[in-house]
């Protein structure tokens, strides 16, 4: 597998990426874009894994990853939903006009699928078909949780805080704010449910089962329980399952 890393540098934005393929020809007619969640990076190991399956599959794709802002390389400080969508359409710009992509696929994870979803209700859909597993379905809770009891009146009063595991990011109230505005729950996909699976862990403790499914079933897409798996699908067998059903999906229409 080819690999190779990039910026994309326009609008006064640069996304730090990451292209794996199994040829090195200029231009794909496939492309996945892969985005992983709140405190991972593009290099994270199931992303790496999946790429490696998908173009072993498939030679001739791309599988893109990017880390968001305030993510992994990148160089902003402070997290804002308005520049996590820039990103994810500069990205889908980049494959369509420097790759040449006819279709473009998505496979996202936690607060990625969060900001897919809501990225799909405001902007359209870019994507042939959409993998989104361990969903981030109230992203305005649970960002709210990650701001410890001594940070959220400093918060409140309008100052800017510090959240992340290994690598911290400023929020302010309005990034929470921007969360509420764009509640997945409270918008519809019947449009595009046809091309959307959702894939969510039976122990899933930072987004309960029954939330994700609620969701799914509301707004008719195809939900697969994953028994026994937990938020980050920690257990391989049940990472090599959901990469697998990832593949499968995103198989070309005959």
């Amino acid at each position: 597998m080819d690999i190779k890393y990039f910026d994309i540098n326009e609008d006064g934005y640069s996304v730090r990426c990451k292209m794996m393929t199994g040829t090195k020809t200029r231009e794909h007619e496939r492309v996945v874009v892969c985005t992983h969640g709140f405190g991972g990076n593009k290099d994270i190991a199931s992303i790496q894994k999946f790429a490696e399956k998908e173009v072993g599959k498939r030679k001739n794709d791309a599988v893109i990853a990017f880390d968001w802002p305030c993510h992994g390389k990148d160089a902003r400080k402070k997290l804002e939903l308005d520049e996590c969508f820039e990103y994810l359409t500069l990205v889908v710009n980049y494959a369509k006009n420097e790759l040449g992509a006819k279709s473009i696929y998505n496979y996202s994870v936690s607060f990625g699928a969060y900001i897919t979803l809501a990225y799909l209700h405001k902007f359209g859909n870019p994507f042939a078909r959409i993998a989104l597993r361990s969903s981030g379905i109230k992203m305005y809770q649970n960002m709210r949780d990650n701001v410890s009891a001594i940070d959220l009146p400093k918060l409140e009063r309008g100052k800017e805080v510090e959240v992340g595991f290994e690598r911290k990011m400023k929020i302010d109230q309005k990034l929470l704010d921007d969360l509420k505005a764009n509640d997945i729950i409270q918008f519809e996909y019947f449009d595009y449910a046809d091309d959307i699976i959702m894939l969510h862990a039976s122990e899933d403790t930072f987004v309960p089962i029954e939330l994700a499914r609620e969701f799914a079933d509301n707004n008719v897409i195809e939900f697969i329980e994953v028994k026994g798996a937990d938020h980050p699908f920690r257990n391989p067998n049940y990472m090599d399952f959901a990469i697998h059903t990832v593949v499968e999906f995103f198989a070309p229409e005959q």
